[in-house]
């Protein structure tokens, strides 16, 4: 098997990279095959290469699955002297790299004894305006600390049952406060595992100026990875990631779902983002799924919904999922100052027989929360766009459930609920749209969802359409202010290198049903 390896690097000296699937995440589905021969096939002239890197990983992961521990060794020995970074390797999968770290000399393997109790994280998230969430995720089952500087403490365990990943939760904090706060043992607070700095939101109803970043489509594209830098560089108070945050494809392998996201959060560029900005998840497709998945309205059909949302749960630090265990999903709302989010789960549900991607449950949810919501500017955001036309001939987006999607729409006009406007991802550029109504205000749609992809999609052009830019990776950057006589959001698509490609300024008063 050492030579396979040798051989499979072989062929990347001369493979090419211009796809969305790397070869390294497709491997991951074979690993378990006993002939190596497909395995092997797709490292031959791959159209997408995510490194040497994650080529020994695959390899190393393939040998464990058949036991040849010894070859595992002399592979991670030269995976690591090539910079490999040494947390993989204790990472996970677990039940597959356990098999090595038991082994006689791992501890002496490069970088292996400097690994920090924590690999993941921290990650802050669910951010009130007198409380937040820390997640992290550490090398062994430990019993954790949050010490915040000036505002009490928090504990919290990681198990081997959580995948060792820990949420750490404190409230009774002061709101518009800038805190300070570090990961700790417990009984050991001299030895820091990683910081978290933040400040809590305005009260709730307040006015206020914030920024909130957002897209989706962030498939693992090593050089691409410096994204989450250029997000980091504009401050936002929130960063919404949107649906196919990472690419897996593979709903009934814990592996390939264990590997996917533990590269992406392995990456030191993810990591300095994820403990200075909050982050608010849902999922999509190549997240939950596969690609275009209609999974149906059974909570526990196909057998692998639950246990993929489950490792959701486990990878995010949002406010809610869903209704919880009775009821799985990512739905949920938060505020920020007087905005309110509601965040959609277009997935677990989803029955293009029934007409409804939303479900019942999910939809009297959303429609209850939309009409007490008083707030300044309401956000519905979904997974995919509601604009027609957004992916001609494709019934994936909100094209295929239009029944469901004017019940939303007419709600707004029959209880007069003003305010409201659409935020998406899923098609791989930035664009803003305006949707005009019979009956009602315009529903403008700010959509972006090439956060770090390859891949990229065509700009359609619907009636409507403000802007669209696809030209290299981007995210969609809305800047509020609603202090002002007539409030406003900004609208910005900032490219992968910082630079303002297109911006918009919509009022409140553009949102409404007038005298």
């Amino acid at each position: 098997m050492v030579r396979l390896f040798s051989l499979l690097s072989a062929v990347f000296l001369f493979s090419t990279a211009f796809g969305q699937h790397d070869a390294q995440r497709n491997a991951m589905w074979k690993i378990g095959q006993e002939d190596p021969a497909a395995f092997l096939k797709e490292f031959t002239n791959p159209k997408v290469d995510a490194g040497m890197h994650e080529t020994y990983m695959v390899n190393i992961l393939r040998l464990l699955a058949h036991d040849e521990v010894d070859d595992a060794m002399v592979v991670a020995k030269d995976a690591l002297e090539a910079g490999l970074p040494p947390e993989r390797l204790l990472a996970g999968p677990r039940d597959l790299l356990s098999k090595l770290s038991g082994q006689p000399g791992f501890d002496e393997l490069p970088g292996i004894a400097e690994v920090a109790p924590v690999i993941h994280g921290p990650m802050l998230g669910n951010l009130t305006d007198d409380g937040v969430s820390v997640w992290v995720r550490t090398r062994d089952p430990e019993r954790l600390k949050l010490v915040i500087d000036g505002g009490g403490a928090t504990s919290g365990v990681s198990t081997v049952e959580s995948d060792h990943t820990a949420e750490l939760t404190i409230s009774g904090l002061e709101a518009n406060t800038h805190y300070t706060g570090k990961i700790v043992r417990e009984g050991d607070e001299e030895t820091v595992l990683g910081f978290v700095d933040f400040t809590t939101r305005s009260p709730v109803g307040e006015p206020g100026k914030f920024k909130v970043a957002f897209g989706g489509g962030a498939g693992y594209v090593p050089e691409w990875e410096y994204m989450w830098d250029t997000i980091a560089a504009f401050e936002p108070n929130a960063l919404l990631m949107l649906g196919d945050n990472v690419y897996i494809d593979d709903p009934e392998s814990q592996w390939t779902q264990d590997y996917c996201y533990h590269r992406r959060q392995s990456r030191s560029e993810w990591r300095r983002l994820v403990s200075v900005v909050p982050v608010y998840s849902i999922y999509d497709d190549h997240d939950f799924g596969d690609n275009d998945c209609i999974p149906g309205p059974e909570i526990e059909k196909p057998a692998w919904k639950r246990p993929v949302w489950e490792t959701f749960c486990q990878n995010w630090v949002n406010p809610g999922y869903g209704g919880g265990e009775e009821q799985p999903g990512c739905w949920y709302s938060f505020s920020i100052a007087d905005v309110d989010f509601f965040m959609l789960d277009g997935r677990y549900y989803r029955d293009l027989k029934g007409g409804s991607m939303l479900g019942p449950v999910q939809k009297a949810w959303l429609k209850e929360a939309l009409k007490a919501s008083d707030a300044t500017f309401k956000l519905l955001v979904s997974p995919v766009p509601f604009t027609p036309g957004i992916k001609p001939g494709s019934k994936d987006p909100w094209d295929g459930y239009p029944e469901e999607r004017e019940e939303i729409f007419s709600l707004l006009e029959e209880e007069e609920i003003e305010g409201v406007f659409l935020v998406a991802a899923d098609r791989h550029r930035t664009d803003l749209r305006k949707n005009k109504r019979e009956n009602g205000y315009p529903l403008y749609e700010f959509e972006s969802s090439r956060l770090t992809n390859r891949h990229v999609h065509n700009i359609p052009q619907t009636p409507g359409l403000i802007w669209g830019y696809r030209d290299t990776c981007s995210f969609g950057l809305m800047e509020f202010d609603t202090t002002q006589d007539d409030p406003r959001v900004t609208m910005r698509c900032i490219d992968i290198d910082g630079v303002e490609r297109e911006s918009f300024v919509l009022k409140r008063s553009e949102l409404g049903f007038g005298e």
